[in-house]
């Protein structure tokens, strides 16, 4: 397993998300760290195909929650559940035991149901009335959320989005990208044709080696001064935590082993940083009036700190 095999994967996932190589790779580095992904487009952009295109890909198990105010943690977790045959409570899985979890608009549904995630993103497990209870492996959620349209939702808490490893768009296709979209889509949808190119065994072993890509100390270095900067900038109420600097060093790793190396260099770092941080920032109001974004500010860091 190597490098080869990641392309083939990102190959076979743009025969459905045509044109949007950089985007589909994101995505692979999510499942390369097991990490979450929160995906912020329009609806229609294909968001659902990805994610379940990526599971076909990798022989892995899909399910979908759609977020909804009256979604209850239980819709998620699963819960116990009373058997007349035996007299007993078993527990019934939800749909968060699989292996590519969708969760659809997450901010549509309340902050008490959005917590049900907390503890599955980061430690892969579901503790529920007392007892735990293991997640598949691998493991990733791909989370949605529209961003133009505010009005019946719930904003994520900074603990709950800390949890996604990158904040990533689709953006909308070319013109030519678009007629084959919708020239492939005359007949059927072309998910429906996806094939495996690997199995979860094989996803197991490319984390292994990811985890073997080597990180030298003026790179972790460099990490630590752009994740600090954030916490010193006068326009920030509140920097990026030391989780941030954790997400950064796994997902330039993954770079890495795509690009075909061993070992991680400030360029991987530069690359990642904006999709890594820009949703742990969180900006005064005042800045955000005056038209200060958080890309903006992490473009200012990058220009501040000098590579190691």
């Amino acid at each position: 397993m190597g490098n080869e095999d990641i392309y083939k994967l990102v190959a076979n996932i743009e025969k459905v998300i045509v044109g949007k190589t950089e985007t589909v790779k994101m995505l692979v580095i999510g499942l390369l760290t097991n990490g979450h992904i929160l995906i912020e487009d329009i609806p229609g952009m294909g968001k659902t195909m990805l994610a379940l295109t990526l599971a076909k890909s990798i022989s892995g198990e899909f399910k979908r929650i759609q977020a909804t105010p009256d979604l209850l943690p239980t819709d998620i977790t699963g819960g116990f559940v009373y058997s007349p045959k035996t007299g007993e409570f078993d527990f019934k899985k939800g749909p968060v035991f699989t292996h590519i979890l969708l969760v659809d608009e997450i901010n549509r549904t309340t902050p008490r149901t959005q917590s049900a995630l907390l503890e599955c993103m980061q430690e892969y497990k579901v503790t529920v009335e007392g007892m735990t209870f293991a997640l598949p492996n691998p493991f990733m959620t791909v989370a949605t959320q529209n961003p133009i349209e505010y009005q019946g939702t719930y904003a994520l808490p900074e603990a709950q989005i800390d949890r996604f490893l990158m904040k990533i768009n689709i953006g909308y296709p070319s013109l030519v990208e678009e007629i084959k979209v919708i020239s492939e889509q005359k007949i059927k949808h072309p998910v429906e044709s996806v094939m495996p190119v690997m199995t979860l065994e094989d996803v197991v072993k490319l984390q292994e080696q990811v985890k073997k890509v080597q990180v030298s100390s003026e790179v972790l270095e460099y990490i630590v001064k752009l994740v600090s900067s954030t916490r010193k900038s006068d326009v920030v109420k509140q920097g990026a935590s030391p989780r941030a600097s954790i997400a950064i060093m796994k997902a330039s790793c993954a770079w890495a082993f795509i690009e075909g190396r061993d070992y991680v260099i400030p360029d991987d770092v530069i690359k990642l940083l904006p999709r890594v941080l820009k949703h742990r920032i969180v900006l005064h109001p005042k800045a955000m009036i005056s038209g200060m974004t958080p890309e903006l500010v992490v473009e200012g860091i990058l220009k501040q700190i000098p590579i190691s």
